[in-house]
């Protein structure tokens, strides 16, 4: 048995990022136990995948915030218990911050990471007991799946597999079997679609018979649904959904059109058709990738016009949903962000992806 403890908390997107490392250890190791520690909240996520064995939940970023509370203690308490109560072969931080790298330390085993050339923050290569160097120019699915591969000593399989299998979930208020989702809703309000682009992106989804559900995950999110809903028809807006239902709902869809946010990654990981919109930054390095039809659209300063975003709908509704294995592609030189914009203007090109 070869005992591997995975240490990446968060965000969803960077979680979701790292399913195909997963995936790979899961292929390459022998009677492989895969531990995950994970921020509590997105454990649903981890949950997914089969080759999970258990998940360490933590709650780091509520800890931080309250770091002299007997809840904090209480819970870094069971946390370092359950990592340290049996020895693991290898301890991998994904994550790259000081943080997890010091937790690392705190496992049962030798702590692998980047080195300070790849790590995200560079003295945390300095509490690593074994450290490689990962290019930082490829997307960051591949930079975990090629620091997994190092620290297990395996050669990573040539595709990408999330290795998660979610059946199609039919919710009851969708009452159609074909619709397409809207991921609307992120965190940074540079990174949002204009409300008016998402109306008429409705009205043009109706009119080929696909009504546009949209999801929402807090009161702010649910109020911006309802007003797009307001003002367009066939738009839907569905209870509340936890990430097991979405990705149900997402598995499901004739197509999703995202704005740069986690489930728009998890749209991608569970098979159906994405068309990500780019409003504040770059796709290249953590822009969707996946087996299906991927349309990675805009740019900082340059979010992709509706026409652009419907004209990629109606080919991401006629390609198949599953279309085979993705092949990451090799190397590339870092972007040159300094004439970026005069060569990408808004709508000038779309990067999109189809087996």
């Amino acid at each position: 048995m070869t005992r591997v403890l995975l240490i990446k908390t968060s965000s969803l997107g960077d979680v979701i990022h790292c399913l195909p490392a997963v995936s790979d250890m899961a292929r390459c190791v022998p009677d492989l136990t895969l531990d995950w520690m994970i921020e509590e909240s997105l454990a649903e996520i981890a949950r997914l995948h089969p080759a999970v064995t258990r998940i360490i939940p933590t709650r780091l970023r509520r800890w931080r915030r309250n770091l002299f509370s007997p809840e904090t203690h209480r819970g870094f308490g069971e946390m370092r218990r359950a990592i340290s109560a049996a020895p693991y072969e290898r301890v991998i931080d994904a994550q790259g911050l000081i943080r997890s790298a010091i937790i690392s330390r705190l496992a049962a085993g030798p702590s692998c990471g980047y080195d300070r050339h790849s790590v995200r923050e560079p003295p945390a290569s300095l509490f690593y007991n074994r450290k490689y160097r990962v290019s930082v120019t490829i997307h960051a699915a591949e930079r975990m799946r090629r620091l997994a591969a190092q620290a297990l000593g395996y050669h990573p399989p040539a595709e990408i597999d999330y290795g998660i299998r979610v059946e199609p979930a039919q919710l009851a208020a969708i009452g159609t079997p074909r619709y397409l989702v809207g991921l609307h809703a992120t965190a940074r309000p540079d990174k949002l679609w204009a409300e008016e682009r998402w109306i008429a992106l409705a009205r043009l989804a109706a009119q080929w018979g696909l009504p546009l559900v949209l999801p929402w995950g807090d009161e702010g999110e649910r109020d911006r649904a309802g007003r797009i809903a307001a003002n367009s028809p066939g738009v839907i807006v569905p209870p509340r959904l936890g990430f097991t239902e979405m990705a149900g709902l997402l598995a499901g869809a004739a197509a999703v059109v995202g704005v740069d946010t986690g489930l728009t990654h998890l749209a991608s990981a569970v098979g159906a058709p994405v068309v990500a919109i780019y409003s504040a930054s770059w796709s290249e390095f953590n822009g969707v990738i996946g087996p299906g039809f991927i349309a990675n659209l805009g740019g900082p300063g340059a979010p992709p016009d509706v026409e652009v975003v419907w004209e990629q709908v109606q080919e991401a509704v006629r390609a198949s949903r599953v279309a085979g294995p993705w092949r990451p592609a090799p190397d590339a030189p870092p972007p040159d962000l300094a004439n970026r914009r005069r060569f990408r203007p808004s709508n000038a090109r779309a990067v999109v992806h189809r087996r």
